[in-house]
């Protein structure tokens, strides 16, 4: 019952404080975990929920329930029928109004929460959702600071993501009609929180009576979704004792900006990256909350969690679902049985001999096709994870580094397995499935394995056309398959540093170690790899530009300079010009490249500042015996220095310019975008940013130089619309970032073209 004495099923909203387990049916499952956590006196933030019978009353009272549901209704293994009953869903779902009655219901609620003041996280809750046999996590769709403005908006948004692909895949494979399905939404206040992360109460494969809890910086999204690797922190529940504490590099995180309220990303500062984001305390505080979780809901929680100024919040818990019957992880039989089972971290299934990996000393035993087990990797094991086919670790999450890795690499992970570095042994064939987190006895031939989730999605997605070019930024070779398949129109940023802080030595090092020829061949087949998956789209190759900090942490980094503000220092074109004889491999190398046909490769020179700059190494590709005149090659405009002398450089004979947005931005305000005390003036909208870049554009548009943007900031809605506006010639996106940015171009450009006939 209501507070007014109805039928609180027929409420459009319900409060958190009067909803319980029995709701399900009309809050969903998340909404009614919430219900029970505020009412087991765990701190939930407040909140209500847009009911399940708001959702049926929409789409019944509006008439589009029949055709969404016929349209819905289709082979799952049929991608191109998926796609159109993703699209026809949405069509149907956003394209209809919502009643008026609904709507000032809703606002009256969001209206009572912080007096109608409040930044809102806005959440699905589906009724088959957090189930005991079926987790169905991540299916639809959560929001960030919404405001009053776009509450409904957001609210249809997640009705409709209620038959995304990936969604209408799931509920078919396990065997749920489409129609049997209700929504709830979940509106809750923000926690802006400081420290997020999850929290599963015992191990989430084996079962064992250990808490294992994923820390980072910032919003929980960045943690939830991956885009982060987080801290790892084990808690022996027998002991009480923390008995691994693994300290993750930081680089990101998510929070709310001040001014506009949307969630972005942001980098972390340099003295936080490496610092363990939880103390003792902290832990001993979400131990005791997730023992209680636990103790109320009798079974073993996965629990999502926050702090802002020393204050935990639950924003969800559910029940782990991964946990093995077999909880020893032993198996025994012939081969096909299951040996383990963990998180299915990157999709896809590769079978192979294990290579159990105990210390970094013993990286070489690992080979082409092998499958690397070990309890947990670091970014030393990037040069193995690279040549192996699959991983297996036996601790980390969803956001582990094994993981986000994997991911990148299209290598399949399977993550949190236990006890896989004990239970298996090194040359043993196994078969791991990244989607069910299985892992399995011998080997399995291609013909018998089934397709991943990620099938789901169409091979080959239609690009918008635009006049604009859309790009991609290429961090590793290895991801050049999976940059490619985006549909971008060449890759705008291929970072050479890559490929030399993969080998952990300094280029000096490595020619000691291996030899003049063999560093350029490194440079060669790392170059060669993107530039085949690409021919003849263009690829554009940054010469080497890593700062001493980072050359100092390799081998043969103990002759590295130590520098105060490594950003500002010996990096870039600066180091080349200084090391004419170690820049002369790099541009052997794109000898070499030219000589073997591939003229799609372009040469991009860093942090230059002014046309000296750019004719000194101009005079050194000459001497290398790459020729100026008949190659493409330009420079990244980094500085307000590069910005003001464009038409110097041009003069010099550049073909293009790059807008690396990161740098020019803090050096343009004084920002170090690393420092937490001046990070939120770091703005790459400043209109001093933009007048550097309209002012370059509109210079290198009258001396026929090509223009773009590779920086962070070019997946930006706003800084798309800009660069369009000015007559950008291409922008180059991260991979998971393009399709998005095509979208955002073709509408700007049909804009201007609608503004110039009208």
């Amino acid at each position: 019952m209501t507070a007014d004495g109805t039928d609180g099923s027929a409420e459009p909203v319900l409060w958190l404080d009067e909803i319980r387990s029995e709701d399900i049916g009309t809050v969903g499952g998340k909404g009614a975990s919430l219900g029970e956590m505020t009412a087991a006196g765990l701190p939930v933030p407040p909140g209500f929920i847009v009911t399940t019978d708001t959702y049926r009353t929409f789409i019944e009272e509006t008439g589009i329930d029949e055709e969404l549901f016929d349209a819905v209704d289709i082979d799952s293994d049929d991608s191109d029928a998926l796609a159109a009953a993703e699209a026809k869903a949405e069509e149907l779902i956003l394209g209809t109004e919502m009643p008026e009655d609904v709507r000032s219901k809703i606002l009256a609620a969001y209206d009572d929460l912080d007096d109608g003041e409040a930044f809102v996280a806005v959440r699905s809750s589906a009724t088959l959702e957090d189930l005991e046999s079926a987790s169905f996590a991540g299916q639809q769709d959560t929001y960030l600071n919404v405001t009053r403005e776009d509450l409904i908006d957001r609210i249809k948004d997640c009705w409709a993501s209620l038959f995304t692909q990936r969604a209408i895949y799931y509920r078919n494979e396990q065997g749920f009609g489409h129609d049997a399905v209700d929504i709830a939404v979940v509106v809750q206040r923000m926690v802006d929180a400081e420290k997020s992360g999850v929290m599963f109460t015992s191990h989430p494969s084996s079962g064992e009576p250990k808490i294992i809890i994923e820390a980072a910086w910032g919003l929980g999204e960045a943690v939830v979704s991956g885009s982060v690797s987080p801290d790892n922190y084990v808690i022996d529940r027998e002991t009480d004792e923390t008995v691994e504490v693994t300290v993750a590099d930081k680089k990101i995180k998510m929070v709310k900006d001040d001014e506009t309220g949307e969630t972005i990303e942001v980098e972390v500062p340099e003295d936080e990256r490496n610092t363990q984001v939880l103390d003792e305390e902290e832990l001993d505080q979400l131990v005791e909350l997730g023992e209680r979780a636990e103790a109320h809901y009798d079974e073993p929680q996965d629990v999502e969690w926050a702090t802002i100024d020393g204050e935990v919040f639950m924003l969800q818990s559910r029940p782990i679902t991964t946990i093995s019957e077999d909880a020893d992880g032993e198996a025994d039989g012939p081969d096909g049985n299951v040996l383990l089972n963990g998180l299915g971290a990157s999709p896809g299934i590769a079978s192979g001999p294990a290579r159990i990996v105990g210390a970094l000393d013993q990286l070489d035993k690992v080979g082409e096709g092998d499958i690397i087990v070990t309890e947990m990797t670091t970014p030393d094991m990037v040069p193995a994870m690279k040549r192996a086919d699959g991983i297996i670790t036996d601790e980390g999450g969803m956001t582990s580094h094994a993981a986000i890795v994997a991911r990148e690499l299209g290598a399949p992970a399977v993550v949190g397995a236990g006890v896989g570095t004990k239970q298996l042994e090194d040359g043993q064939i196994v078969t791991i499935d990244g989607d069910k987190g299985s892992v399995t006895a011998g080997a399995v031939e291609p013909e018998e394995q089934t397709d991943s989730v990620e099938s789901v999605r169409p091979e080959n997605p239609v690009k918008p056309m635009t006049a604009t070019e859309v790009k991609v930024n290429v961090s590793i070779p290895e991801a050049a398959e999976r940059a490619a398949a985006t549909g971008a129109d060449g890759v705008g940023l291929l970072r050479m540093e890559h490929m030399i802080l993969s080998t952990n030595k300094t280029p000096e090092r490595y020619i000691e170690d291996h030899g003049e020829d063999a560093y350029v061949e490194e440079i060669v087949e790392g170059v060669r790899t993107v530039a085949d998956e690409f021919y003849p789209r263009p690829v554009r190759v940054r010469t080497l530009d890593a700062p001493t900090d980072e050359f100092r942490q390799m081998e043969g980094g103990e002759d590295e300079p130590h520098e105060h503000n490594p950003m500002l220092g010996y990096r870039g074109i600066r180091r080349s010009l200084d090391r004419p004889e170690l820049f002369a491999h790099e541009l052997e190398a794109f000898r070499r490249l030219f000589e073997m046909g591939y003229d799609n490769v372009e040469i991009m020179f860093p942090l230059v500042n002014d046309s000296e700059d750019v004719t000194r190494a101009r005079n050194l590709m000459e001497s290398a015996g790459v020729d100026p005149a008949i190659r493409t090659w330009g420079v990244m405009v980094e500085t307000p220095a590069a910005a003001l002398s464009i038409e110097e450089m041009g003069e010099a004979g550049i073909d293009f310019a790059s807008f690396g947005t990161n740098d020019l931005t803090q050096y343009t305000l004084a920002v170090d975008r690393n420092n937490e005390h001046v990070a939120d003036r770091f703005d790459e909208l400043h209109p001093a940013v933009l007048q550097l870049i309209g002012d370059a554009i509109e210079t290198c548009r009258e001396h026929d130089i090509a223009t773009g943007i590779c920086g962070q900031a070019g997946s930006k809605p706003g800084m798309v619309r800009f660069l369009v506006g000015e007559g950008v010639s291409s922008i180059s996106a991260n991979i998971d970032a393009v399709r998005d940015v095509q979208h955002e171009v073709k509408r700007e450009e049909q804009k201007l073209l609608l503004d110039s006939v009208r």
